[in-house]
């Protein structure tokens, strides 16, 4: 377990590492979210990570978990990068990469984030814990918690898809379907948690969610050699794995396991793109009333992470864009035809950006 401290990400004002989870008191709820800062120095070894095959917990030198903390007994993470020769020769690039995140055990780079949260609560002690969620984090708590004898509480919005309710649902959650949008579901939960004492797994409002979300960059980099790839396409709703994503490369470097940055691209859709507005006018965040997409786990009309997530794409010099539902529908069709890989719409979403960027003419051959 690697030392940190937590602090907002707006005033840097120190946060006691000992509570639970939260944000910060002065800057509120979205601009107060909280990160998890290390003071790596450059000579973390490559060997000191683990053998591949075992799952994301053999990388606790660059974690917040102790090797004492109860964890799932189901492998999240050490899922594969498959090489894309096809895809790249249609978009007109020298190479592709897919990180294959369905082969985690709710089928959702959702579990690493769970994974981490759900030892962190189990280590205080939490019996109950509890998100808001357009479908797969909650499939993921769900089936994780399952696995680790925690209860989950799951509220979803009433757009979330039926078999994502029923998946919850078998693993043994309580689900309490919202009438309404995600993000009214998402202060439903977030009222619950203090109240009656559950902990909470909602995005930003959880700094440890991010801490396993940004394993799956470290081991794409440990895949290509402690290379990292010149762009790193992510789908973005709430902006946490979006901005966990550049999280983890950054943390490479510092620590001397890699050399440069990638520019992150970040992909929303047209009907929900509050994120792709605000980074492309570099004006002030307007939230969508009303998501209208298919891409069902990216329709977030009020992003909590949004200040990391902005962050991230001015860091790394990249980009928020958005697409069209039919360019996130080709983006699927591509992967299968092409690649093999069944993907969700959200899942796409990082190949439709880049597809949007090809057609744009914005990606260099090289």
């Amino acid at each position: 377990m690697i030392d940190f401290r937590l602090e907002c990400v707006t005033c840097g004002q120190r946060i006691d590492p000992t509570k639970t989870v939260g944000t910060c008191p002065d800057c509120g709820a979205i601009n107060g979210t909280l990160d998890l800062v290390y003071d790596l120095t450059p000579g973390v070894r490559p060997d000191s990570l683990g053998a591949t095959g075992q799952g994301m917990f053999r990388l606790l030198p660059l974690l917040p978990i102790g090797a004492d903390f109860p964890t799932t007994t189901l492998r999240v993470g050490d899922t594969p990068l498959y090489d894309a020769p096809a895809i790249a020769s249609r978009l007109g690039i020298r190479r592709l990469f897919i990180k294959d995140e369905g082969l985690n055990p709710s089928a959702s780079i959702k579990d690493r984030a769970t994974a981490v949260a759900l030892a962190h609560a189990a280590h205080l002690g939490h019996r109950t814990v509890t998100t808001a969620s357009t479908g797969n984090a909650a499939s993921s708590l769900a089936i994780i918690a399952a696995s680790m004898c925690i209860k989950a509480v799951i509220f979803v919005p009433r757009t979330a898809p039926d078999p994502k309710v029923a998946q919850m649902l078998l693993a043994g959650a309580t689900v309490i379907r919202v009438a309404g949008t995600y993000d009214e579901a998402f202060d439903m939960a977030a009222e619950a948690a203090p109240r009656f004492g559950w902990y909470s797994r909602n995005t930003a409002t959880n700094p440890y969610l991010a801490e396993g979300k940004k394993t799956c960059a470290i081991e794409a980099a440990e895949a290509l050699h402690w290379e990292v790839p010149d762009h790193c396409a992510v789908g973005v709703g709430d902006g946490c794995v979006y901005a966990a994503m550049h999280k983890g490369f950054k943390e490479l470097a510092t620590a001397g396991l890699t050399s440069a940055l990638p520019r992150m691209l970040g992909v929303q859709a047209q009907g929900c793109a509050p994120l792709a507005r605000a980074f492309e006018s570099g004006g002030e965040f307007q939230p969508i009333d009303r998501p209208d997409t298919y891409a069902d786990s990216i329709a977030v009309g009020v992003p909590r992470d949004r200040v990391k997530a902005l962050r991230a794409a001015r860091e790394s010099k990249g980009a928020i864009i958005s697409v069209t539902d039919e360019r996130i529908r080709e983006a699927v069709r591509l992967l299968a035809s092409s690649a093999g890989v069944f993907a969700e719409p959200a899942g796409a979403a990082g190949l439709a950006g880049l597809i949007e960027s090809s057609a744009r003419g914005v990606l260099a051959p090289d």
